[in-house]
This record gives structure tokens, sequence and C-alpha cells, in this order.
């Protein structure tokens, strides 16, 4: 390569610098590594070192002497008392420039040696500007482009890197289309040699945590706290918020007026349920609010240490409580990280009944 073709090569590299979104230096460096192996490879020379200003292009060529006591071979080394004539602050060990050599067209195999060495850093640099790009999503939420799919998965175009979307990770009941818009949850992220590997989902409970915090304002900049999120993906979900505010209704800010603020999250929840509960530090008015829809529900703790909690309701309320398939009361568990058990009014009296009635005590005749 001359001159001219290799400031064309850098006018090249600096497109491919912008477009790979690496840092000028690597490549830079990379050109030095490039071009010392090239002129090694053309003239069987060791002692080369190339330098490419980072701005105009320009090589130089140089040969360089390792500093030593007692020379052996003058092709490779100077002796501390020679370098010190060129240079006045060196010691044994250091290398020292010898020479510039000129420029010229390397062979074809040396330019081809060149032109690999430039393509792999540069290919190095980019995964690595990606990791560093993605290092820090792992639990966020990102918007990504449905790309294609197989029988298992679903792949997202991310930007600069992909993401596997599971079919058992999707909504369930949600059509997805090739080629469209979508919200992902990063629910794992690994940083490998090869990049990152980021495992999506949109049925995890984070999905809708930071959907969330996206959609309203005082979730996002602390006015209102999530306290924990119980997902049942597809059907119901349980939310417990909070706020230090006594001027601030943490449940009004959350719905919004006629539930407005909640509804674009349902609107990506493809029709999922939201119950917004109000956490409180007493788990029994917690527990209790954590059994919505069910009403005038009592709540004693069994066990403080074993997290195990008794739910009293109404018999008209026990089917509210508990829910379909026992959903309701599954989630609420989950919510308030408490093993509840539910028993009706009527159930309770029985038990209550059963347990004041006296023991029969069998006689035995002499």
């Amino acid at each position: 390569m001359n001159q001219k073709q290799m400031r064309e090569f850098m006018k090249a590299l600096e497109n491919i610098v912008e477009e790979k979104k690496v840092d000028k230096q690597i490549v830079v460096d990379a050109m030095e590594q490039a071009m010392a192996a090239a002129y090694k490879k053309d003239i069987g020379m060791s002692n080369i070192e190339a330098k490419v200003d980072d701005v105009t292009g320009d090589i130089k060529i140089y040969s360089y002497k390792t500093v030593v006591e007692e020379v052996n071979n003058e092709n490779l080394e100077i002796s501390l008392d020679d370098a010190k004539k060129k240079v006045d602050d060196i010691e044994v060990g250091q290398t020292i420039i010898d020479k510039e050599l000129p420029l010229k067209d390397f062979g074809r195999v040396a330019a081809g040696t060149a032109k690999q060495i430039v393509v792999q850093r540069i290919k190095e640099a980019e995964k690595e500007s990606i990791s560093e790009e993605f290092k820090d999503k792992d639990g966020e939420l990102m918007v990504g482009t449905l790309s294609r799919e197989d029988q298992h998965n679903y792949f997202v175009d991310l930007g600069r890197s992909s993401g596997i979307l599971p079919k058992d990770q999707i909504i369930p009941g949600e059509k997805l289309e090739m080629g469209s818009s979508i919200k992902v949850y990063v629910s794992k992220l690994e940083i490998g040699p090869k990049g990152p590997f980021i495992m999506l989902s949109r049925s995890h409970y984070g999905f809708l945590k930071r959907l969330l915090e996206i959609e309203i304002p005082e979730l996002s900049d602390g006015t209102v706290m999530l306290y924990s999120v119980a997902r049942d993906a597809g059907n119901r979900s349980k939310i417990a918020v909070y706020t230090e505010y006594n001027n601030v209704d943490p449940l009004g800010a959350v719905i919004g007026e006629r539930g407005r603020r909640i509804a674009s999250v349902l609107k990506e929840l493809d029709g999922e349920k939201i119950d917004v509960i109000l956490y409180d530090e007493e788990p029994e008015i917690f527990i209790a609010n954590a059994l919505s829809p069910a009403k005038n529900v009592k709540v004693t703790i069994k066990d403080s240490n074993k997290k195990e909690a008794l739910a009293v309701v109404s018999d008209d309320n026990l089917s509210l409580a508990i829910g379909k398939k026992g959903q309701n009361v599954k989630l609420a568990s989950r919510l308030t990280h408490y093993k509840i058990e539910v028993k009706s009014e009527s159930q309770m009296k029985e038990v209550e009944n059963k347990a004041s009635e006296p023991e029969e005590v069998e006689s035995t005749e002499e």
C-alpha cells in the first residue's frame, strides 16, 4: 500500500468507526499492528514498528533495537553506551528507534495479512462496544422489532444486538406479527466472548413493573413507591403501592381519573386485569387489602416467623377472596409474602362448635 492508498483506507476506516461505534484509537492501533506485520512478512524483519497519524493517515515505519549490556546480534540489539548517544534517559531492556524505513507497496500475502488483522480487531472492538452498551440492561424494558421466529422462540432485533423471546414467555393469547415493534423485558443477560446473550420476556412480573414506571410519573420520580408485584400473565395481576407524602393518594395516582393512567398499561397487557392495592406496614391490614375485591376481611397472623395468616370473610365474600381456581388468594400470598388460609364465617363457627363440644368418655363396667 502506498501513502495515497493508506489515506483512502484511513477514510474508509473512519466510516467504519462511525458505523460500528468503536473507539478510533482501537482502529489506529490495529492499523499500526497490521502495517508492522505486513512489513515484517514482506522483508523478513522482526523488529519493525509502525506509527499512524490518526488525523492525516500518514504512516511511518521504523526499525527498533533492544538496549543490552553486550551486543550479540547487531540487527536487533544496541549497546547501552551507543543508545545513550541517541537518548539520554534510557536503560537496559528498553527499545530505541534505530532508523526510519521507506514505505513500499506490499505483496498480496502481506497486504492480506494487514487487512485480516484490522478486520479482526474491529470485530473484537465492536463486540466489546456492544457488550458495554448492553451490560446495564438486565432487568430493564427495551423496545425492539420482531425479526424472525422458530418453533420455540421469537428473535427480537434490539439495534446493535438481538434477544431471544421464548414463546412460553409471551402473554398468553397475544398474537405477534413479524416486523412489528414490541416492548420486552430483559429477564437474563450474560456478557460472553461472543457479545451479550439476552433473554427476553413479556410474562415476567418485571415487565409489568417497568411498564408502570414508564407510564406513571409518580412511580418514576419516587412520589409513589411500588412495594411488590404479583402476576398471572394474561389473566390478573396485583400491585402494592404506598407513599410517604400525606397529600398524595397513591391509588389515585396510579389509576388516574377514570382509569386513564393505567389504561395504556392494560392495553400493552392485552386485557390483563390489574388490582392496585394499598400497602400497609401492618401485615393484617396489608393482607386484607390484598384479598380485594373481597370486603370486610378479618386477618389474624398465625405465625409471624413462618409468615402464615388466617383470613376470615363473610360467606358471600368467600368466592371473591379465593378467586377462580384459587387465583385471588394465590396472588395475594405472592404480593404479601404470606401463606394465607381463607375461611368463611360459617366455616369458622363449625370449627368453634366442634372445639367446644365435650369429649365423649367411654365408661367401663367392672
